[in-house]
C-alpha cells in the first residue's frame, strides 16, 4: 500500500518542558502567566480583539500549557471554538508571521509558536466537532498542499470545518509532485481542495491539475485551489483549471456544499 504523508494529531516535537523566551521587541508588551490567562476576563462575549490574539502569541512563545490557558480563558467568556478559531488563532498565525517578516522572531521560535497553535487545533478537534452536530452527508473531499509545502495548519483548519459540516475528509501534506499524483489517485473522491502558499509549482500545478482531473473515476470530480495565494494574487490561479476560493473556513465549506449537485455523493 502506498504511503502518504498525512496529517495526524501529532505536532513536531519539542524538548519535554521547554520555555521558549520572548525576545526584546515581545518583552515590551504585556507579559503571559498564570495570573493574566487563567483569572482574567474581557468585558462580554465581545470579539476577541488585538490585544487577546497578542496575548495568545505570547503565550505559543512561552509553551503550550500557557496557549491552551488562554483558549480556556476565552471559553470562560462564553467565546464558541468556531470563534476561537476564525477571531483568535487564524489571526494568531498571521500574527507570528507578520513578527517573524519583522524580524522580531526567528525562525525557530516561529515554527514553535506555530506549532503550539497547530496543536491547539488537535487538542480541542473533538470538542470543536461535537460543538455542531450534523450527519454524513456522503460527499468526501480530499485536501491537500502543494508539494513540498512546509506549512499546513490553515489546511487543518479548514478539514475541520468541513468535517464538522457532515464531510469526510482525507489531508495529505505531499513532499514532491509523485506523491502529490499518488495521493489524489488514491481512493475516490468527491472533491479535491489543493491549498496554494507560493508560487513555485504553478507551472506545474497548471499542467498536472486537468490530467488528474480528466482521469479521475469521478467524471464530476469538482476542484477548487485556495490557501495564500488565492488572496494575495488569485489572478495566478486561474489557470489551473480549478474554482479559486479566497474566502475564510467557513464560508468555503457553504460554497462548495452548495456546489455539490443533490444525489451525487457515493455511500460506502
Amino acid at each position: 500500500m502506498a504511503q502518504f504523508n498525512f496529517e495526524n494529531s501529532q505536532s513536531p516535537p519539542l524538548p519535554p518542558g521547554s520555555v521558549v523566551p520572548l525576545p526584546e521587541a515581545l518583552r515590551q508588551g504585556v507579559p503571559v502567566g498564570p495570573r493574566l490567562v487563567g483569572g482574567t476576563s474581557f468585558a462580554g462575549k465581545a470579539a476577541i480583539d488585538q490585544a487577546q490574539i497578542h496575548i495568545l502569541a505570547q503565550a505559543c512563545l512561552q509553551g503550550l500549557d500557557a496557549a491552551r490557558q488562554v483558549i480556556f480563558s476565552w471559553q470562560r467568556q462564553g467565546q464558541s471554538l468556531e470563534d476561537i478559531y476564525m477571531q483568535g488563532i487564524a489571526p494568531c498565525a498571521r500574527l507570528l508571521g507578520e513578527w517573524w517578516s519583522a524580524d522580531q522572531l526567528d525562525f525557530a521560535m516561529t515554527t514553535i509558536g506555530s506549532a503550539h497553535l497547530q496543536q491547539l487545533l488537535h487538542d480541542f478537534s473533538v470538542e470543536f466537532l461535537q460543538e455542531s452536530q450534523v450527519d454524513r452527508n456522503g460527499w468526501s473531499l480530499l485536501l491537500v498542499t502543494e508539494p513540498g509545502a512546509q506549512h499546513s495548519m490553515g489546511l487543518f483548519m479548514l478539514s475541520e470545518f468541513f468535517k464538522r459540516a457532515g464531510w469526510l475528509v482525507t489531508v495529505g501534506v505531499p513532499q514532491d509532485v509523485t506523491e502529490f499524483k499518488r495521493l489524489f489517485q488514491s481512493d475516490w473522491f468527491d472533491a479535491v481542495g489543493v491549498s496554494v502558499s507560493t508560487d513555485r509549482h504553478l507551472n506545474t500545478l497548471a499542467a498536472l491539475l486537468p490530467k488528474l482531473k480528466d482521469g479521475s473515476d469521478n467524471l464530476a470530480l469538482r476542484m477548487f485551489v485556495g490557501g495564500p495565494m488565492a488572496k494575495l494574487a488569485p489572478e495566478r490561479l486561474r489557470a489551473l483549471g480549478a474554482e479559486v476560493l479566497a474566502q475564510e473556513a467557513p464560508e468555503t465549506v457553504k460554497i462548495l456544499t452548495q456546489r455539490m449537485p443533490s444525489g451525487s455523493a457515493r455511500v460506502s
